[in-house]
């Protein structure tokens, strides 16, 4: 069983830049991947980065390609989601999820997930 915190969230302008943390507890951290998911209101959950297990192959959707950078650390159970450049549609609750080893699209096919962070972008 993994147990995942997001942190990082807030309130920021256009253009700036935040940083989420996802701190995992619980499970062989080392051997699962981790994904970033937003959800803007009354929209569907989207994948936004990922990073597999190995930290070899990386996922970013085109909308945040070029801006956003997924990082982990195993040693410290982490994971880092880098948002550079940050636009008002960024607006959303952030969520960390994890499965094992392989990256997935898919929401429904990570069975674990933190509690959400609050990212809030104003024009």
């Amino acid at each position: 069983q993994v147990q995942l915190v997001e942190s990082g969230g807030g309130l920021v302008q256009a253009g700036d830049s935040l940083r989420l943390s996802c701190a995992a507890s619980g499970g062989t951290f080392s051997t699962y991947a981790v994904a970033w998911f937003r959800q803007a209101p009354g929209k569907e959950r989207d994948l936004v980065a990922g990073i597999d297990w190995s930290g070899s192959n990386t996922y970013y959707a085109d909308s945040v390609k070029g801006r956003f950078t997924i990082s982990r650390d195993n040693a410290k159970k982490m994971v880092y989601l880098q948002m550079n450049s940050l636009k008002p549609e960024d607006t959303a609750v952030y969520y960390c999820a994890s499965r094992q080893r392989f990256l997935l699209t898919r929401d429904t096919s990570y069975p674990y997930w933190g509690q959400g962070t609050q990212v809030t972008v104003s024009s």
